[in-house]
């Protein structure tokens, strides 16, 4: 291959970069370019290596949830959820300097080098409903609504503390986040509707 050539495929590699933040091997793959590409244009500067097999240009100015987008990207089958996703959602006050992510029960733990994760192991409905992806950096992130993340806070309140929980549901109420009805529902896919009824009712009162 020309030196011609290679500058020709590199260029093309810094145009994909404007349009994806956050790159991956197989986004050149899709493009029908030589990974190769990624490598030399690290070594020149042109790119940064942001994380395992992922790249994206020098200096550039991300969301605050990069992270989350990461994770997306490297752990396919997971949600983000709880302590993050009231993050993504606006709610509470929780700062998680993990990224919080569903799992499916059985599958294996990821690895990641970074960002760090914390990993919570949900099966059915209660992984599968409530998902509404967020655009992230370019990147699709499933990410559960606020109504079944302040019912996850109380499924998992022995992980993250009932006053958290109790904190989600009152801050998502008062900023007209959640609707009862919806909270309810997932209280019930989660199968703490008892727990959380005298919670519902007193926010409601």
């Amino acid at each position: 291959m020309t030196s011609g050539s290679n500058l020709t495929v590199e260029q093309a590699v810094l145009v994909l970069a404007e349009r994806q933040p956050l790159l991956r091997a197989r986004d050149l793959v899709g493009q029908s370019l030589p990974t190769v590409a990624l490598t030399r244009l690290v070594a020149a500067g042109k790119l940064e290596r942001v994380a395992r097999g992922v790249y994206s240009l020098p200096g550039r100015a991300l969301s605050e949830h990069r992270s989350l987008a990461e994770v997306a990207l490297r752990v396919p089958r997971g949600v983000v959820c709880l302590l993050s996703a009231l993050r993504v959602h606006g709610i509470g006050t929780q700062a998680p300097f993990e990224v919080w992510v569903a799992i499916p029960r059985h599958s294996p733990t990821p690895r990641l080098d970074q960002p760090s994760l914390h990993v919570v192991r949900m099966s059915g409905p209660a992984l599968t409903e409530g998902i509404e992806p967020v655009v992230i950096d370019g990147v699709k992130v499933p990410v559960f609504n606020a109504a079944k993340t302040v019912a996850d806070c109380f499924k998992y309140r022995n992980k993250i503390g009932l006053d958290v929980a109790l904190e989600a549901l009152r801050d998502g109420w008062s900023k007209r986040k959640l609707s009862m009805d919806a909270v309810w529902h997932y209280a019930t896919v989660d199968r703490v509707a008892n727990v959380m009824r005298p919670y519902l009712e007193s926010v409601t009162a």
